[in-house]
């Protein structure tokens, strides 16, 4: 099983999430802004440097307002 970090899954993941931002036209500094970090974290983990734990997932997913489980249910194999 190749690592998640970089696997295409994780990417599947990742792109999905930049869709979404980019969708509702806003900025990584945008998305930073209403999660209370920088834009460094939203970029980090748009290009798959860091993971995004559950309860971060979570906070991305509301800040987009986003349904988490339709995002997971698009990962499924």
């Amino acid at each position: 099983m190749p690592k998640s970090l970089r696997s295409p899954r994780h990417q599947q993941f990742l792109d999905q999430l930049v869709t979404l931002r980019k969708a509702q036209g806003l900025t990584q500094a945008q998305i930073a802004e209403k999660l209370g970090r920088p834009q460094s974290f939203v970029a980090k983990y748009e290009g798959g440097e860091r993971r995004l734990d559950v309860v971060e997932f979570l906070d991305v997913t509301a800040a987009l307002g986003a349904d988490p489980c339709e995002i997971l249910s698009k990962l499924r194999s």
